[in-house]
């Protein structure tokens, strides 16, 4: 069910038009963006969010704080756009893969040793539950197939026993354990729904299978959850884009700026979103794999059939495309990688200096300073020289699955320029590329091969990285014409819920669009990638073995 016209709607008048708002809740910052039917963006707006840090890898969040950013920035978008509550045909909602814990009428609970109730969500990135993690694996029940073999400290269950063995009155107290995205939707409904995508992908419900697994609660210790029937946790499960309650409810339109009533999609977690507002845009999802780089990575391949590949994710069934399935890799940070090596050089705070001056952010001031200082964009692996960088500063999330691993840096001299940061900026963009290509090619070998990586996330955005992809994994990388597809991804599941499109599969084809593709370099840039691949996995073998 679409428009003829679907920017102006029939008569060709904005006033008739239907739009789509779409809510992303990132690590950072919650984000809104208002779309028309065919995936062009009129106006986004943010807030920042706090992220609270205490020892013991613990980040937590307020579920309070957020719920209020994303109605400010939902109220600043509409009026950045100039459209009215009556022209919203839909609202749609992405967040990080957080645990939120509410008590009895929906009261935050503390999750941490702050004992501040505010302080209600454990953060995706959150690693507290190691422990917990390695005894669940240590199970070997048969659930954990569906994550690559191995549950990662990233994922609910580890946190839910965390929960339950450190902080056992406040498990108790727990009314619900929400993932951070269907906390939203049931905000903003009232309607205790879960997202397929959220439950499959990291609360180990079986989609394939429409339950979830009781014997494995059992097995590792969270029995009490099946004792309740899943109550608190989710009962039912639907996917994403089906339309969840009566829409809004009067209050929380009130606080959105928004209709009651406004259809309101069930969700999906944030790098999800991104594949959705990604991976079809030329009509070829199998053949795509959708690669957010952000804080961290995520990558994301559609099959038709489960593939089975060890130390990645999955495979989950509908948890992004309908009645596809879905691996899922990832670093487990990218862009914040990024950061790391750079805020360790010595040149680098007199070089953000020289970028404020210039009004630009660090990396874009490196990237224009290496792309001077070769013959191309795909040269600069050039100016790396000898040096070379395992970025896993919080761990191997795919293919290795290992939270132990840390970050390796060979090469370093006692230069302190500029020059050497550019240098150390070029050898991490690689090194960002040969993950992604070690993802790949586990994929490949397990039978979900791809041949094009489509690319979203901030830190992406620069021609520079993404010709450096390129020629790092060997596969062309394609841009898309959204300038965030993450907030797209979600406003095209609140275009389905509104009835605007038929499903999932038909908004991706119609709201998202290819708008550049970056080939990999070949001759003897490609055999120098080929050389500084194989000196990473060295590298990552040496970590291995000294630790």
């Amino acid at each position: 069910m679409t428009s003829d016209n679907p920017t102006t709607g029939a008569t060709g008048s904005k006033d008739d038009a239907r739009y789509i708002v779409g809510v992303d809740v990132g690590t950072g910052s919650a984000r809104a963006g208002i779309f028309d039917l065919a995936g062009r963006m009129l106006a986004t707006a943010k807030r920042d969010i706090t992220l609270f840090h205490a020892s013991g890898s613990i980040v937590e969040q307020s579920s309070s704080e957020i719920w209020n950013a994303v109605c400010q920035s939902v109220k600043d978008a509409l009026s950045q756009a100039a459209v009215s509550p009556d022209q919203v045909a839909g609202i749609g909602f992405d967040a990080t893969c957080s645990l939120v814990v509410l008590g009895d009428g929906g009261q935050p609970l503390p999750v941490g040793p702050s004992e501040q109730a505010e302080r209600d969500i454990i953060v995706w990135m959150d690693h507290r539950a190691l422990e917990q993690a390695e005894r669940i694996n240590a199970t070997g029940h048969d659930v954990l197939k569906f994550v690559g073999g191995k549950i990662s400290p990233e994922m609910e269950t580890p946190k839910l026993l965390w929960l339950l063995e450190n902080r056992p009155s406040v498990f108790a107290a727990a009314w619900q354990f929400f993932d951070l995205t269907d906390f939203l939707t049931w905000r903003a409904t009232g309607d205790l729904s879960r997202s397929t995508c959220t439950v499959t992908c990291k609360w180990t419900y079986l989609a394939h299978e429409r339950r979830w697994d009781e014997s494995y609660f059992r097995s590792v210790g969270l029995g009490v959850l099946a004792d309740e029937a899943f109550a608190r946790i989710g009962q039912s499960v639907v996917d994403p884009g089906t339309p969840l309650g009566n829409g809004l409810t009067a209050d929380a339109a009130a606080e959105l700026g928004l209709r009651a009533g406004t259809p309101v999609a069930t969700g999906v977690i944030d790098a999800h979103a991104g594949g959705i507002g990604t991976v079809g845009a030329d009509g070829e999802a199998e053949s795509n794999l959708g690669y957010v780089f952000g804080t961290s990575s995520c990558t994301m391949t559609t099959t038709r059939s489960p593939v089975f590949v060890p130390g990645v994710w999955g495979p989950y069934f509908s948890a992004m495309v309908p009645d596809a399935w879905l691996n899922e890799g990832g670093q487990s940070v990218a862009g914040a990688a990024i950061e790391q090596l750079l805020s360790m050089h010595p040149a680098t705070p007199d070089a953000r200096h020289q970028a404020e001056q210039a009004d630009q952010s660090l990396p874009v001031l490196l990237a224009s300073l290496a792309a001077q200082a070769a013959d191309s964009l795909s040269g600069t692996v050039l100016l790396a020289k000898g040096l070379h960088v395992v970025p896993e500063f919080l761990g191997n999330r795919a293919p290795l699955a290992d939270p132990h691993a840390r970050a390796v840096i060979a090469g370093l001299g006692m230069e302190n320029d500029l020059d050497s940061l550019v240098a150390l900026y070029i050898a991490g963009i690689c090194s960002i590329g040969y993950g992604l290509r070690q993802i790949i090619e586990a994929q490949t070998l397990a039978g979900a091969p791809i041949e094009r990586v489509v690319i979203s996330g901030g830190a992406g955005r620069l021609d520079l990285v993404r010709q450096l992809l390129a020629d790092a994994t060997g596969k062309p990388v394609l841009a898309t014409q959204a300038e965030e597809p993450v907030l797209l991804g979600a406003a095209m599941l609140g275009a389905v819920a509104g009835g605007l499109f038929d499903d999932v599969r038909s908004a991706m084809t119609r709201m998202s669009h290819i708008s550049k593709t970056y080939e990999p370099d070949a001759g003897d840039i490609a055999a120098l990638h080929e050389a500084r691949f194989r000196a990473f996995k060295q590298l990552q073998s040496v970590a291995r073995e000294i630790r």
